[in-house]
């Protein structure tokens, strides 16, 4: 039985992703693409006419489900809950089928993508997702805690190299360090506090409960 076309443009991912990730984007050819697949550069034009094409490819799905995060987020009330809702939906696409792999690419590659089309429309993705999870608080601290709660969920790929951890502890890792970030959004600056704010969520002003 033939292979279908979509099992072919998915062997071409799956193979060309390999190949970005062991020697980079620009050190891979179209035509090791092909010779690993053991297909002529022909059959691999029929899906792919370019590595940018491939790229794109990998970015589009993960744009759709960044685009349905952002709007489940917008959806919403700007609360701390609704922040770790969104960082633990954005975990669960993260820990899932290949976007490990993906995201491995992404951080190995980082200066091509940059000039990729894909690369930018990715780029543009996440600062949307960074501003849903600072929503209600634009301080340039909660805009910085924002995005590196984000990079603590993709980053643990890397960063955590203990081993024989498993992807579920991976992940349960990852998200306890975004939750201490995300925890001080919309939180009071240091002293505010003090001279009678309340935190975000927090019990009203104790002297009110002793009044009367």
């Amino acid at each position: 039985m033939r292979e279908s076309s979509g099992g072919t443009r998915e062997r071409i991912q799956a193979v060309a992703l390999e190949l970005f990730t062991e020697q980079g984007y620009e050190k891979t050819s179209l035509r090791e693409i092909a010779e690993r697949l053991n297909v002529t550069k022909a059959a691999l034009y029929y899906h792919f006419k370019s590595k940018d094409e491939i790229v794109t490819s990998f970015v589009t799905d993960r744009v759709e489900r960044i685009d349905a995060l952002v709007a489940w987020a917008e959806s919403q009330p700007a609360t701390r809950e609704t922040r770790r809702e969104l960082i633990a939906q954005y975990a669960d696409t993260m820990f899932a089928g290949d976007h490990p792999s993906v995201m491995r690419f992404f951080e190995q590659n980082q200066t091509v993508l940059k000039s990729l089309a894909a690369g930018q429309q990715m780029r543009g993705r996440m600062m949307r997702l960074a501003s849903e999870l600072c929503r209600g608080d634009d301080s340039p601290a909660a805009q910085l805690r924002a995005a590196l709660s984000l990079f603590a969920v993709h980053t643990s790929w890397f960063a955590v190299r203990t081993p024989d951890i498993t992807d579920a502890e991976r992940r349960k890792i990852a998200l306890e360090v975004a939750d201490e970030l995300l925890a001080r959004i919309g939180q009071p600056a240091d002293g505010d506090t003090a001279a009678g704010r309340p935190p975000e969520g927090g019990p009203a002003d104790s002297q009110s409960a002793d009044r009367g």
